[in-house]
């Protein structure tokens, strides 16, 4: 991971280093506004993408973008994990012949992909983009997409031992995913691995809806010292409250990726900043929008990363959080 001074340094360059990118910079041979199109998978009135798009438009206002003076920006939200909303949501979004799109999440990438190759794509949230078929390389992706990476598969293995320290006793995990909406074959091969280490045995848990998790996780449960892993996916982070709700009846500690799921009553998440993410990708879209080639802008990884620990559903399931984590939580939800 490069140095907060080497990822300056790297920035700084990407604006001279990039060739123009002649479909980007058509506004302004055109002199009309360029449109920043912006496809979320979350709903628009989701409290916690609010402050994820609160970060994204205070970077594109400080790089000199205001919406509605020099810049459109077209906002469009498919939170239904379906592959036939998110291409309906693609398609009507390019039909504005936007100059730019940021988009959210691998199922929403995949449909803009399929609808286009050659207006540029700004992702976020895109958990493997090469395995996706998104991208060439983080160095040089070499289409018409770039942007921030977000997990690293290692980071499971991470999750796995959060899990054995905050309770001891907990010897198996169902691994919540969508197969249909996420890369999972990398997070769960290091869940394992690290399971294999500390003593927890992982349960490949695929699940595609509503009832689907609620099926899945009441059959595990059945079973003594489970636990779960909730991977970055877009149809768990839909239905975070239900498998809030279920972690919580059947008594079983959780990890999850993300802040958001331990404001809303989740155990404990380590995962990237998503803020910090959003307003790195407001970078990319002003190189973009200022004639860089999307296919020269390296594909970055995230650099700040924040462990979240909710010490009343610790002590709703019985847990003591043990002095290491304490040590590490970035905050401590009371």
């Amino acid at each position: 991971m490069a140095s907060q001074i080497g990822r300056r340094k790297f920035l700084a360059t990407l604006g001279g280093a990039a060739a123009a990118w002649p479909l980007a910079a058509r506004a302004q041979q055109s002199g009309r506004v360029p449109r920043i199109g912006v496809l979320m998978a979350l709903a628009e009135g989701d409290p916690e993408l609010k402050p994820w798009l609160a970060g994204f438009k205070e970077r594109i206002e400080a790089l000199g973008w205001t919406d509605g003076r020099n810049v459109h920006i077209d906002y469009r939200f498919a939170p239904a994990a379906s592959a036939e909303k998110a291409q309906a949501f693609a398609k009507e979004l390019l039909a504005l012949r936007p100059d730019v799109i940021f988009a959210q999440s691998t199922p929403v990438v995949a449909a803009l992909r399929a609808e286009t190759r050659t207006i540029p794509i700004v992702f976020v949230l895109v958990s493997d983009p090469i395995g996706s078929g998104f991208i060439a390389s983080f160095a040089r992706p070499g289409g018409n997409l770039t942007g921030m990476g977000y997990m690293e598969a290692g980071m499971a293995g991470k999750w796995i031992a959060m899990l054995k320290e905050i309770a001891p006793r907990v010897t198996r995990a169902a691994f919540l995913f969508n197969p249909k909406t996420t890369s999972y074959g990398n997070y769960l091969d290091a869940a394992r691995n690290m399971g294999n280490t500390v003593g927890i045995e992982l349960v490949a848990s695929p699940v595609e809806n509503t009832a689907g998790i609620q099926r899945v996780i009441d059959g595990f449960a059945q079973s003594p010292n489970g636990s779960l892993v909730v991977p970055p996916d877009t149809t768990t982070t839909i239905n975070r409250d239900l498998i809030i709700t279920q972690a919580a009846r059947h008594q079983l500690p959780a990890v999850y990726s993300g802040r958001f799921w331990i404001t809303a009553g989740g155990l404990m998440s380590y995962g990237a900043d998503r803020v910090d993410l959003y307003r790195q990708a407001a970078f990319y879209v002003d190189r973009i929008l200022r004639g860089a080639n999307p296919a020269d802008l390296p594909v970055q990884t995230p650099t700040k990363f924040e462990t979240i620990i909710n010490a009343k559903t610790a002590k709703a399931l019985g847990l003591t959080v043990p002095p290491g984590l304490l040590v590490a939580a970035d905050e401590l939800i009371e």
